[in-house]
């Protein structure tokens, strides 16, 4: 049974989620809807239901806006200080009531990336699993089924998997720090990076995996290097299982030879398009079946502390294997050095600074940005912080309501801006699942989009409106007029802060500043 609607501190109505990858059909909605997409639409410009143009006119002002900033001489320093509440909404999660724009951005955005991150040594993230004791509670889980089945007993009546309740451990941890964070702009590489290496629970037996995963292979490498990142990820039991690797045998190994089990190339073909050197580099199909080749054997064992990795030999594939025209030897030390070549490769560069800056600048990254971004990526061999540092210099990551939020990022801000600091599970995941983005549950290994046009379709809107409504429905002891500023600051539009101001309820007010079209794009 899906979770009861609701979202982060209490229950509510929405509609059904709009499908990520494509615009919906539109469907005529109710009249009460209606009548909310009605009042939302007094205060915005552009497409229906409140998302704002993003044709001629509004890239025409961002261009100009850019173009008045070089033309003026500014540095990339004095053109952020123009504005402060940019970090908080470009690069972070959205303001919070209880937090001032940063009177030098720059430095507020850089500080963030020093030292290790801070989610790992709070109270809420301190006791969480490894990825060896989600492992356990994996195969427990299953154990236990089997035993109820022999004796005939109803799972629903004496069942509750500990792995199940992993999950919605670690997903209320992970949430309830996004939304109360101090340092948002790294929460968020966090968030990309995560996606960029997507794990998804809708492949059986990863969600109790994916908070570990997180935990030992994404947050400890936000800000070091590319490659440490590649090769914590690509053992982690999440990504292994999520791929089908654990059980990779190579043929001719000693259990490929005995049990008749065959190679799985899906870790060698994502790890190398998706995940590294990406099409760019001309690979050919014999390459993604050397690199499956150099990574069987790479399986999980819930004994194998900390996070589960073990590396069998009897599966792994022997002799060396030739890829993109270099030869790696046999054993694990081949798969890693085949990592660290990919993960340092020069067409890795160029897809990972196209994709920093479709997320952080425009749909469209500006060739410009995406070759110094590279230039960075190529120059420090993959340092993580100095690419983020490359990307707050960017004066075209300055340029304010480029990019659409995606339902994660929208759902953050409003319920920061609303100075929530706990997620409330199941709710919050009804929630998202509703607003179409459900959470740890990409549907391909490409992870979610970060193109506006696939989370802007009429039932997207219509959802978003519907959120709004729920969410300014609680009570709150701040003005909606104060709640507005502090949301989005000198991002404000007039018009929808008089609005807001006028608005006949508090409720009303809040509906209409979470489907203003400065709250819906960053």
């Amino acid at each position: 049974m899906p979770p009861a609607p609701g979202n982060i501190p209490g229950g509510g109505r929405v509609l059904p989620s709009a499908s990520p990858c494509r615009r919906p059909s539109i469907r005529r909605p109710s009249m009460s809807r209606r009548r909310r997409a009605s009042g939302c639409r007094g205060i915005t410009t552009g497409a229906a239901g409140g998302f704002p143009a993003t044709g001629a006119g509004a890239e025409g002002a961002a261009a100009m806006t850019l173009a008045s900033a070089q033309a003026a001489g500014l540095t990339p320093s004095q053109a952020t200080s123009l504005t402060p509440s940019q970090a908080m909404i470009r690069f972070g999660l959205g303001g919070r009531p209880d937090q001032k724009p940063p009177t030098d951005p720059r430095a507020w955005l850089l500080g963030q990336l020093d030292g290790p991150d801070p989610a790992l040594a709070t109270p809420s993230f301190a006791g969480l699993p490894s990825g060896a004791a989600a492992l356990a509670a994996l195969r427990d889980d299953r154990m236990t089924r089997k035993r109820l089945a022999r004796q005939g007993l109803s799972l629903k009546d004496h069942f509750k998997p500990r792995s199940r309740e992993m999950f919605r451990v670690d997903a209320a941890a992970q949430l309830g720090w996004a939304l109360r964070t101090d340092a948002p702009f790294r929460e968020r590489l966090v968030w990309f990076w995560a996606n960029h290496f997507t794990v998804s629970m809708r492949q059986g037996g990863t969600a109790a995996l994916i908070g570990p995963f997180l935990r030992e292979a994404i947050r400890p490498h936000v800000t070091g290097r590319f490659t440490d990142m590649v090769l914590a990820v690509e053992r982690h039991p999440a990504m292994l299982l999520y791929l089908g690797n654990a059980g990779s045998v190579g043929p001719d190994s000693r259990a490929g030879v005995r049990r008749h089990r065959g190679l799985n190339e899906n870790l060698g073909r994502e790890c190398m398009e998706l995940h590294t050197v990406s099409l760019r580099a001309g690979y050919s199909q014999q390459d993604v079946i050397a690199m499956a080749k150099l990574l069987t054997g790479w399986s999980v064992d819930p004994r194998a502390e900390p996070t589960g990795f073990r590396f069998r030999p009897f599966a792994h594939e022997p002799g060396p294997q030739t890829l993109m025209g270099r030869s790696f030897p046999p054993g694990e030390a081949g798969g890693i050095a085949a990592l660290r070549f990919l993960s340092t490769y020069h067409t890795t560069w160029t897809a990972l600074a196209t994709k920093l800056v479709r997320h952080f600048v425009a749909d469209q990254p500006p060739a410009a940005a995406v070759a110094h971004v590279a230039g960075v990526l190529a120059g420090t061999q993959g340092d993580l912080r100095a690419a983020a540092a490359a990307l707050v210099d960017l004066p075209q990551a300055w340029i304010p309501g480029r990019k659409i939020k995606t339902p994660v990022e929208y759902f953050l801000s409003v319920g920061r801006a609303l100075g929530e600091t706990e997620a409330k599970v199941p709710a919050a995941l009804g929630m998202l699942r509703r607003l179409g983005q459900p959470l740890w549950a990409a549907p391909l290994p490409n992870g979610w989009s970060d193109l506006g046009g696939d989370w802007s379709g009429p039932d997207a809107v219509l959802a978003r409106i519907d959120f709004a409504y729920t969410m300014a429905g609680h009570s709150h002891d701040r003005a909606p007029a104060a709640i507005a500023t502090a949301a989005l600051g000198a991002q404000l539009r007039p018009d929808t802060l008089a609005a807001v101001s006028t608005a006949g309820s508090p409720r009303e007010a809040l509906a209409l500043l979470f489907a203003s079209p400065e709250f819906l794009r960053r």
